[in-house]
């Protein structure tokens, strides 16, 4: 691993709060934040993808700065933090999901209240880029019509892993090229965004996208009094686009 890549910047964060829900709990905003200033806006993002696409680790990368060294399949969490973007102070409440499909029912009890989504994929699975389009686009678009959204491929420092391009080699094989990352992005109307978890390259500019793309032209609107991705005043439904009401069987 090439040790003069950049860890992303933690200037600009506050402390996290991490809450981990029950079933029960899942569609309920994380605990409110101590000792913090009061932000400008509040803003919701959901991540979803495959299950061992990354997910996980790109959200505790950017919340806390740290990798994690080992594989934990997510059930329901959530991170809770503030940055600072341009001159306002954004209240950021990272909703991470699992990608199994034994969740594939309660999933969708997160994407309530959703400013931005980030559909993430590996570059070392193609299947998990396949089911952007078979699975996560088809789900959000049903439950979040309207809803801004960011096709990131993650791992990319596995494109030049040599254990990896010999395996995926003798699988007849290889990494998913950036051309065929932004060709599925037009394909589903999203942004494009590439990282590495692992050594930091592209998760600042990833959230930088997410934030950029969910307060376009949305600084006017107020905080909510129910926590974060409250809706705000004096714009509808706080900036937020037009929500399918779709129905949970459970």
């Amino acid at each position: 691993m090439n040790n003069d890549r950049s860890r992303p910047s933690t200037s600009s964060r506050q402390p996290t709060s991490v809450s981990r829900q029950s079933y029960e709990d899942y569609s309920k905003p994380s605990t409110e934040i101590p000792n913090r200033r009061r932000p400008d806006v509040s803003r919701k993002l959901v991540v979803v993808g495959d299950g061992g696409c990354g997910k996980t680790c790109l959200l505790t990368v950017y919340a806390h700065d740290r990798f994690p060294v080992n594989y934990v399949p997510t059930v329901f969490e959530n991170f809770v933090t503030q940055v600072q973007y341009e001159s306002k102070v954004v209240e950021l409440a990272l909703w991470d999901t699992a990608g199994q499909e034994d969740f594939d029912r309660l999933r969708p009890l997160s994407y309530n209240d959703t400013d931005v989504v980030l559909i993430v994929f590996a570059c070392n699975h193609r299947p998990s880029l396949e089911n952007v389009k078979d699975k996560w686009h088809p789900e959000i678009s049903h439950f979040l019509e309207n809803t801004p959204l960011l096709l990131v491929c993650a791992k990319i420092d596995l494109r030049t892993d040599p254990q990896t391009l010999a395996l995926m080699a003798a699988q007849g094989t290889q990494p998913i090229s950036r051309v065929e990352g932004e060709a599925v992005a037009r394909e589903i109307g999203g942004k494009y965004f590439e990282c590495s978890s692992k050594t930091g390259v592209g998760v600042k500019q990833v959230f930088e996208g997410a934030l950029k793309e969910s307060l376009k032209g949305k600084f006017s609107f107020g905080i909510g009094s129910g926590g974060s991705g409250g809706g705000g005043s004096g714009g509808g439904n706080g900036g937020r686009g037009k929500r399918k009401k779709g129905c949970v069987v459970l």
